[in-house]
């Protein structure tokens, strides 16, 4: 009895104990209510970017999924229709970016589309100055013209050759094969009843003698190549034994003719292709390399802002790239330039690579064709066109890019502009005539006249620095250096035709960051 009495007041205490204890935790719970914890900022911290990573990956994921979609269907074009006879025959001269942007509008149902051009594929010329140096490997620019046209709903037949002639009466062009290797068959007579001409310019040379014998130009990817191989020439030579130091400092002075956009991008990449590749690979000859540009206007790039022009030059000048402003080039032979400069004296600068990169002519054939036309094409620097694209004097002939003479500047985004304009409008007055059975004339008024909205200027100025002039309501937005560098790359790469185009590219910049540019001889 009384080990139970013992048990009972032990359990009661225990119990009591118990009780207060849960009583002094709940009025110290219930106390503590009136003074919560501060919550962390870091948890908004963390939650911000949990879920901005969530939407990246899902963004990144989306991405790749359209992309790899993209790149399967361009691999495995559909079966296409055959040329109808009863359908008129459209011919397009070029594929450029005129020409090619063509080509992605029409619809090939409504025309037998023949493309006739010297190169069968399309080039990314914003790029083509990375191609000099190794930055961007030359394929990688290049898109093929068939895989566009064999994306297209009747097949369009593809001519590489030269077009030497065109009949604008009898609505005739002559094709030569120009190509090393030659058929049984040569030239060709094609018949048309719309013809295209997008065959772009050709360098000019303002009749400077020895230009075309010694110059390098900077316009096909043969150029590229051509530079290339003349810049690592004539560093190896400089290399080469006991050459005397005149002679070294002459072939490893490289100049460049020509302010605009292409040659102060040669002059950039160039600089960096020294700065970052052949400092390392070449450390007795690299400082001995000089960079020039010449240029006969008062200041380079004179499309940009002056805040603009002012920065390149700055830049240029950090980088040692000598600038030779209001300076002309007079002659040029194997070994030396002969300029004169602003006191209108005259120097002889020797050189060992010479890129000449001052504008465009036009091309022989755009010249043959005004001659047909005197009364009405007298302009001296391309076809006059009205404001549909059609040749003045010509019936069923349109022109567009570099090889017309607009108020328009020679730039691939107008040529661009007009190719997605020229395609549409293809497009109606194929639906038009079907419906009404009518000539272009009798329903000319109707149609959409083109417009060229101009999208902004961005050039590479070297040591990833990049400016841009961008149009903003009425004036501009100038801006210039690392963020602009990025902007430029990103437009650019936005702007490539295919996502095979697009990878490539990313992955020759990613290539040239991790193991830099290949310095060997093509």
């Amino acid at each position: 009895m009384m080990q139970s009495t013992r048990i009972f007041r032990a359990v009661s205490t225990t119990a009591r104990y118990s009780y207060l204890s849960t009583s002094l935790r709940t009025y110290a719970s219930v106390s503590g209510a009136t003074q919560p914890a501060k919550k962390s900022k870091w948890r908004y911290v963390t939650r911000g970017f949990l879920g901005l990573t969530t939407g990246a990956v899902g963004l990144v994921g989306y991405t790749l999924t359209f992309e790899t979609q993209a790149a399967y269907t361009q691999r495995h074009p559909p079966a296409q229709a055959e040329f109808d006879p009863s359908k008129k025959t459209l011919v397009i001269l070029g594929t450029g970016w005129g020409s090619t942007s063509i080509l992605r509008e029409l619809d090939t149902d409504k025309y037998n589309v023949v493309v006739v051009s010297p190169r069968n594929y399309f080039l990314f010329t914003p790029l083509l100055p990375s191609c000099t140096v190794g930055t961007i490997e030359n394929r990688s620019i290049m898109e093929p013209i068939r895989y566009i046209t064999r994306h297209k709903k009747r097949e369009v037949h593809l001519f590489e050759g030269d077009c030497t002639d065109i009949d604008p009466v009898n609505k005739t062009i002559t094709v030569s094969d120009n190509s090393e290797i030659k058929g049984v068959v040569s030239n060709t007579m094609l018949k048309y009843d719309y013809l295209v001409v997008g065959v772009g310019a050709e360098n000019q040379t303002f009749g400077v003698p020895g230009v075309r014998e010694y110059g390098c130009f900077l316009k096909e990817i043969w150029d590229a190549k051509k530079i290339r191989a003349r810049l690592m020439d004539c560093i190896e030579t400089a290399a080469f034994g006991d050459q005397p130091e005149d002679e070294k400092n002459r072939l490893l002075h490289m100049v460049v003719v020509g302010g605009g956009p292409t040659g102060v991008e040669y002059a950039a990449e160039l600089h960096d292709f020294l700065a970052d590749d052949l400092a390392v690979w070449y450390p007795d000859i690299a400082g001995r390399i000089k960079i020039t540009l010449i240029e006969a206007m008062p200041n380079v790039l004179p499309s940009f802002s002056k805040q603009l022009i002012e920065y390149t030059e700055a830049t240029f000048s950090e980088n040692q790239i000598k600038v030779l402003t209001k300076t002309a080039v007079k002659e040029v032979n194997e070994k030396n330039i002969v300029v004169e400069k602003p006191d209108k004296t005259r120097e002889s600068i020797p050189y060992g690579l010479l890129v000449w990169a001052t504008g465009n002519t036009a091309r022989p054939i755009v010249k043959r064709l005004m001659e047909q036309l005197p009364e009405v094409q007298t302009g001296k620097r391309g076809l006059l066109v009205d404001d549909h694209l059609m040749l003045l004097g010509a019936d069923g002939i349109f022109a567009l890019g570099d090889c017309t003479f607009t108020k328009y500047p020679p730039l691939a985004q107008v040529a661009n502009q007009q190719g997605t304009y020229l395609g549409k409008l293809l497009n109606e007055i194929a639906n038009k005539q079907d419906a009404t059975q009518k000539d272009i004339g009798e329903f000319k008024e109707e149609l959409k006249t083109f417009t060229y909205t101009h999208s902004g200027s961005l050039a590479y100025i070297g040591a990833e620095k990049a400016i841009a002039d961008f149009p903003v309501m009425h004036g501009n937005i100038s801006s210039g250096g690392l963020a602009t560098f990025m902007v430029w790359r990103s437009a650019y790469l936005s702007k490539l035709f295919s996502v095979r185009q697009k990878t490539l590219v990313f992955a020759d910049w990613c290539k040239q960051k991790i193991f830099g540019r290949d310095i060997g001889r093509e």
